[in-house]
């Protein structure tokens, strides 16, 4: 037996999720089963939909228990394996939870892929969030050369990838993101064409001045107030592939407003497409075609990303918070061992 620790869902949080919504555990490590893989856990991912599963409202997918461990994928090291396709030394990833250790059927695990790049790229730029990303643009955005592609959250890992997939479409890639920091990494690291700080009080104002032409497609992660800015300049037959709504996983302030008049409204008369997606509709057929047409381009340094790695796994209930509220800059990642 294996002593090993995990964080599990200690309460449902209303509003803010809160550090005593979280316990840290220790507990022992089953043996594993037949068609079973023991793994150490060496990276884990944080991301905002995770929120949504600490809450038991009805959605896509089954929510944390209270009790259970938090949802999560991770990269890890094979230990002991059972299963025909792995053997101790190999690096997979799979979703493990907050864990340091897991026993998952190997059925569940993919043996990472990168191209030559780090591993860590394998839970941003070519992972889960580079595929959304990839299919969100390729299945519903379809951006044309010399339309104008605008995206929310754009210094994160989703943000960033759509802009410069974009741009490699021959669009003209408009990022918007909070504060200089972030908005000087999109315009200058990552070579988007405009970007607007969605703090500004003149976001609205601004982002219109960086869409003279309109906007033809809005790739949605964020919703609230930057949706209000976007919602006017969107053209006919824009297309909005809508992935995330951050502003929102918290619950409404009091202060919020009723949007959907505004939005039917606006979706009726320009004939706007509008569709929300999981990125697993189209992981099944569809991930090996986007790793072998992204993953040279990132191991290549064409297409830049960046990391925001934390250490230890007690530190992720704290970074996972600071995250909801614009804390991360970059791909969210908790090192737990080496």
């Amino acid at each position: 037996m294996t002593s090993a620790r995990r964080i599990v869902l200690a309460s449902r949080p209303a509003g803010q999720p809160g550090s005593d919504n979280f316990r840290t555990e220790a507990f022992e490590l089953p043996e594993a089963g037949e068609g079973d893989v023991t793994v150490k856990a060496l990276y884990l991912s944080l991301d905002p939909y995770m929120r949504g599963r600490m809450s038991d409202a009805k959605s896509y997918a089954a929510p944390v228990p209270v009790g259970g461990v938090m949802e999560g994928e991770a990269i890890s090291e094979v230990v002991k394996s059972r299963h025909n396709d792995f053997s101790p030394g190999d690096i997979v990833r799979g979703r493990t939870g907050w864990s340091s250790h897991a026993v998952i059927n190997g059925d569940q695990l993919r043996r990472v892929e990168t191209h030559g790049a780090p591993i860590t790229t394998s839970l941003g730029a070519l992972g889960m969030p580079g595929f959304t990303a990839w299919a969100g643009l390729k299945f519903i955005g379809q951006p044309k050369a010399g339309e104008t592609v605008a995206v929310a959250a754009a210094s994160g890992p989703v943000g960033s990838m759509v802009g410069q997939l974009a741009k490699l479409a021959g669009a003209r890639a408009v990022g918007i993101a909070g504060g200089k920091e972030k908005c000087a990494f999109v315009k200058n690291e990552l070579g988007f064409d405009a970007v607007v700080d969605h703090r500004s009080e003149n976001f609205e104002s601004d982002l219109k001045a960086a869409c003279p032409d309109g906007i033809d497609v809005y790739f949605e992660n964020v919703g609230g107030r930057v949706w209000d800015g976007v919602l006017p300049l969107l053209n006919q037959f824009a297309r909005v592939p809508v992935c995330g709504l951050v502003a929102h996983y918290n619950g409404a302030g009091a202060g919020d407003r009723d949007r959907l008049p505004a939005t039917m409204s606006t979706i009726l008369r320009q004939s706007i497409l509008v569709r929300g997606f999981i990125q697993i509709e189209f992981a099944k057929d569809h991930f090996d075609e986007f790793l072998a047409e992204i993953g040279p381009r990132v191991a290549a340094g064409d297409i830049h990303y960046r990391e925001d790695i934390v250490e230890g796994l007690e530190k992720a209930p704290e970074a996972f918070i600071a995250m909801l509220s614009g804390g991360n800059f970059g791909k969210l990642l908790v090192k737990i061992a080496e």
